[in-house]
């Protein structure tokens, strides 16, 4: 066998449209070899003994080179080649992911009196992302909430926040979030353009979102974790209400820090457990 290598990405998954070219010492292309689904290239074309250099390659990747040494048995062993995405960003390996609402979050917070803040959360949602394979500025995410669901732990408070001053659920009962794009905005960070339906009013917004990695879970899944925030007005979306204490101070502040820490399944659905 000519040559072997195998082509990963930062986190080990498989490259599977990576390609391999061999040149020789003077820059002239004596072997070129495709990755198979596992990332792995297996070439037999013989070799002539000597010094060579690889090159892979792969859309979305920047290239990586090396040098290869074949030996009299006419075999060149790579080993393992990591690639890393252009422009030194990542996103989990390509495919649908289901997010896990056990395991994520959904927050908001808001100024309260001026001096202290008050935390609620989203108890009721839903979620997916689709990682496009080549170009991973086409990946997309989808998000639906329920509104009732609002959890600030007062009642009277939540009772409140549901009611036509603020989230009207009756009449609006979801909040939802469609992507329209995605680009890089540097290491393992992306920022996330798209739009929010709230309150009956659809508005872009855009996610400050960080990939925190991919790991295995007890279930034999695979997991990926993901923090976005971004910031909402919300008389951006119809949400007036308000009452002045004293010194002209809103009881509630009109800005809202939205925190989202996600975990997503690999696939198309939750496993079963």
């Amino acid at each position: 066998m000519g040559l072997t290598a195998r082509i990963r990405t930062r986190d080990g998954w498989a490259v599977s449209h990576a390609v391999v070219t061999v040149t020789d010492m003077t820059g002239v292309q004596v072997l070129r070899a495709e990755a198979d689904t596992e990332g792995a290239v297996r070439d037999t074309t013989p070799l002539t003994p000597g010094a060579y250099t690889v090159i892979v390659t792969a859309v979305g990747y920047a290239p990586a080179a090396s040098s290869a040494i074949v030996t009299a048995s006419g075999r060149a062993e790579v080993g393992t080649v990591t690639l890393a995405r252009q422009g030194g960003t990542e996103l989990p390996p390509p495919g649908p992911w289901t997010v896990d609402p056990a395991h994520s979050s959904v927050a908001a917070v808001a100024q309260h009196l001026g001096i202290s803040s008050v935390r609620g959360r989203f108890t009721d949602f839903a979620a997916t992302v689709e990682i496009a394979p080549d170009d991973v500025t086409k990946s997309r995410v989808e998000a639906v909430i329920k509104a009732a669901s609002i959890d600030t732990g007062n009642g009277m408070r939540d009772t409140h926040l549901r009611s036509p001053d603020f989230l009207d659920v009756e009449r609006f009962p979801e909040i939802t979030y469609r992507s329209t794009g995605v680009s890089e905005a540097g290491p393992d960070r992306w920022t996330v353009r798209g739009e929010l339906g709230l309150h009956g009013v659809v508005r872009e917004v855009g996610l400050d979102l960080a990939y925190l990695g991919t790991g295995a879970d007890p279930w034999g899944g695979t997991r990926a974790a993901f923090r976005a925030t971004t910031e909402l007005h919300r008389e951006d979306f119809a949400m007036n209400y308000n009452q002045v204490v004293q010194a002209g101070i809103a009881a509630i502040g009109t800005t809202l820090r939205v925190e989202l820490d996600v975990q997503a399944v690999q696939g198309e659905s939750l496993p079963a457990v």
